[in-house]
């Protein structure tokens, strides 16, 4: 049987993918490190970690072993958990993957969290919802916010419907009404999310459906720099009235509601099934709810 404390370096060394630094996190020597993994390996016969020079992933085996480790660290994190919340003293870690869409929402969620359980550390990763559900799978997320459509229909709920808007800077806009067609938004710079980011592909399978060719004239990895090159006035861009109201709001800048048709995506929370539920899967739940 494994210890619990091998498992923790098997976790650290797929977060660092480096055995020096694994070593650091877990306080411990190099060779020593190196040593406890060897001996991990040795217990299950199995080979878990492709070498060369330096760490070069795990095998197919390795693969299965880390899955299975995070899955028994997360339940002896739920036990101390329930220990600590019987004392009213709920801590520990909770990692969120969100879409970058809902980060304005995922915000709101941490702060109501907070707010009830001030001793929980709350860890937000910005992800595709592809990399969510694979991540959830895993054991790697606790949780995930996320395209309802694409979760698991088992442990996926619906949040919200998620609306989109026309950003652009004064200078590239021309209509002084509050609303603009796709057809319009075809004819102005835009600078979207990168063709892997499910936001991207929903509005460009919109563009399609109406037979529209966009002008694309830059592509970011998230939102932040979306918006700033609407803010210098490089391109406009579309994205949730959410993301608009919570981070771009210039003078410099106009939003408008982008019609014929409106465009609304659901919007849901994935969590794994796991029994007993984790103290802080209730209290996510709780805040997730207050949120709304």
């Amino acid at each position: 049987m494994s210890e619990l404390r091998d498992l923790q370096m098997l976790v650290s060394l797929s977060r660092t993918r480096n055995f020096s630094r694994s070593a650091t996190d877990c306080n411990i020597s190099q060779p020593a490190f190196s040593t406890r993994i060897r001996k991990l390996e040795e217990r299950l016969n199995l080979p878990l970690v492709r070498r060369g020079n330096s760490f070069q992933g795990f095998t197919k085996e390795g693969e299965v072993v880390l899955k299975w480790a995070r899955k028994l660290l997360t339940d002896e994190e739920g036990m101390r958990q329930e220990i600590a919340a019987l004392k009213n003293d709920l801590n520990g870690t909770l990692s969120l993957g969100v879409i970058p869409t809902a980060m304005p929402f995922a915000a709101r969620v941490s702060a109501k969290l907070r707010e009830k359980h001030p001793n929980l550390s709350i860890e937000i990763y910005s992800e595709s919802t592809h990399q969510i559900v694979l991540k959830l799978n895993d054991f790697s997320l606790d949780a995930g916010i996320l395209y309802f459509d694409n979760g698991d229909p088992e442990t996926t709920v619906k949040l919200y419907e998620e609306r989109y808007v026309f950003i652009a800077p004064k200078s590239l806009t021309v209509s002084k009404e509050k609303q603009i067609t796709w057809a319009e938004v075809a004819q102005i710079p835009l600078c979207l999310l990168t063709q892997n980011m499910k936001n991207r592909q929903l509005i460009d399978r919109h563009f399609l459906e109406l037979e529209i060719s966009p002008s694309i004239v830059t592509e970011a990895s998230d939102f932040t720099a979306v918006l700033a090159q609407v803010a210098a006035g490089n391109a406009a861009t579309i994205a949730p009235v959410s993301v608009a109201e919570t981070f771009l709001d210039l003078k410099s800048t106009k939003q408008l509601d982008l019609i014929r048709p409106i465009l609304t995506h659901s919007v849901g929370l994935s969590i794994k099934d796991q029994s007993p539920v984790l103290p802080m899967i209730q209290a996510l739940r709780k805040a997730v709810k207050s949120a709304l």
